[in-house]
């Protein structure tokens, strides 16, 4: 008896008769489900069906089911009547040669039941708000200034909209009347280029910074240097005074940001939280008093009561070159970078809008009370936007003057004049540029051609 126990046959047969009532067993327990419909799932496919057309404003409507009502009444037959023969259950697969009757379907139809696959979820979208922009004429060339001898890295306009002052790499400082286009005056006394200036509205004087470490005031009754601030440790590349308080703020390539009593020469604060070069600083009222712009491709914003950073901003990619504040909006601010220009709010920081288009590095930005905004590009492209909508209306591709290289067309300064109405703009051909709107443009004849952004689905 040992022996049949143990031979391959009998192992054989015990397992068969083990499988054999493990299937008769799972038989006998699931055969009072055998003649159960499939799960019902009419009500979710009405309900997504429904918040599609509902998306498109449309009411919403009956569809039809994917199986029989099980409330439907029964279909009775005649007695009389033959009884239909019976059609063959059987699926043929497409391309088969079998020839039995039945509903033909593909190969992939038999790869997964019907209502095995998830119907995708429709959310409601609300519909895009789209501001179409203002119409602003086109710019066009009015003049020709000459007579540096070097880059033209800086302009400032006086506030009696008169006269305008221009430095640049020649060392020089030039005072231009504004409106005849003459040179009036020049001033000297930088060692280096001339990075940055400012005129006082309060008192007749004039701030100049440059890459000798200066920083210089100029009284402007006597047209000589009247006194001169020393701290800063390299260039000094940006200035700006306060616009309710007599300070000065400069900032330079020691990454502080340093701010002066006008009057006593006195070092109030050093904003030392920059990491790299501080390309450009802004004064405002209110609360942040300082904005600043820097290398280390952040944005801050400075209490001066205590003298720290209220707001970080660091979405830029690329080393800030520009700010701007428009002239008829105190809670927003301009900041200009290789990789946009974008739009900011001053008190929070949020990040409101972006100004593409430009593909190099951008120098210089500037607004006016019409709301145009401009931008200059190291490639000699000058871009004009409508402020509120950020669409592009007209680029313009500046040419270099005679007697300069192809490559000296980089735009490193632009400004408004007080009234808005020019625009003045400083290059690496030595020259500045005087723009105005042309008066002949119409809507009819230069369209806003403006295209509303495309819904992105993530």
């Amino acid at each position: 008896s040992v022996c049949c126990r143990d031979s391959p046959d009998s192992n054989s047969s015990g397992m068969k008769s083990l499988v054999t009532a493990q299937i008769k067993r799972s038989r006998d327990t699931f055969k009072s489900n055998a003649s159960l419909k499939p799960e019902e799932f009419e009500p979710v496919r009405k309900a997504q069906f429904n918040l599609k057309r509902a998306s498109y404003n449309l009411p919403p409507q009956d569809i039809q089911p994917l199986f029989g009502s099980s409330s439907a009444p029964p279909v009775t037959q005649s007695t009389d009547a033959p009884a239909p023969k019976k059609a063959s259950s059987a699926l043929i697969v497409a391309g088969s040669q079998n020839k039995n009757t039945g509903p033909v379907l593909p190969k992939a139809a038999l790869a997964k039941p019907i209502g095995s696959e998830k119907l995708p979820v429709v959310v409601k979208q609300d519909p895009i708000n789209v501001t179409k922009p203002q119409w602003h004429a086109p710019w066009k060339l009015q003049r020709v200034l000459t007579g540096h001898v070097g880059w033209v890295r800086t302009l400032c306009v006086d506030w009696s909209n008169d006269w305008f002052v221009s430095a640049g790499d020649d060392r020089t400082i030039k005072i231009w009347d504004l409106a005849a286009g003459t040179l009036k005056l020049t001033l000297t006394g930088h060692i280096s280029a001339v990075r940055g200036l400012a005129i006082s509205q309060r008192s007749p004087y004039l701030f100049s910074v440059g890459e000798d470490k200066m920083v210089k005031c100029w009284d402007l009754e006597v047209n000589k240097q009247m006194r001169q601030y020393h701290g800063h440790l390299s260039g000094v590349y940006c200035c700006a005074i306060g616009p309710s308080v007599d300070i000065l703020c400069t900032g330079g390539r020691d990454g502080t940001i340093r701010v002066w009593d006008q009057r006593t020469k006195k070092e109030i604060h050093c904003l030392a939280s920059h990491t790299h070069t501080v390309h450009a600083v802004k004064c405002r009222d209110g609360t942040p008093e300082v904005i600043s712009g820097s290398q280390d491709m952040t944005i801050r914003t400075w209490d001066l009561r205590t003298g720290r950073t209220v707001k970080q901003l660091t979405n830029h990619k690329k080393a800030i070159r520009s700010l701007c504040l428009p002239p008829d909006n105190t809670e927003e601010f301009i900041s200009a970078s290789a990789d946009n220009i974008k739009r900011w709010d001053i008190e929070s920081g949020e990040f409101q809008l972006n100004y593409s288009g430009h593909n190099t590095i951008v120098h210089s930005t500037a607004c006016n009370q019409e709301g145009v905004l401009v931008s200059g590009g190291d490639d000699g492209t000058l871009k004009l936007w409508d402020y509120r909508t950020a669409y592009n209306f007209q680029t313009i591709g500046v040419i270099a003057q005679p007697g300069s290289l192809e490559s000296e067309k980089s735009i490193f300064a632009a400004t408004f004049d007080q009234s808005g109405t020019r625009l003045l703009t400083g290059e690496a051909d030595k020259s500045i540029k005087v723009w105005r709107e042309d008066e002949n443009a119409t809507e009819a004849s230069h369209p806003v051609n403006f295209r509303p952004p495309l819904r992105k689905y993530h």
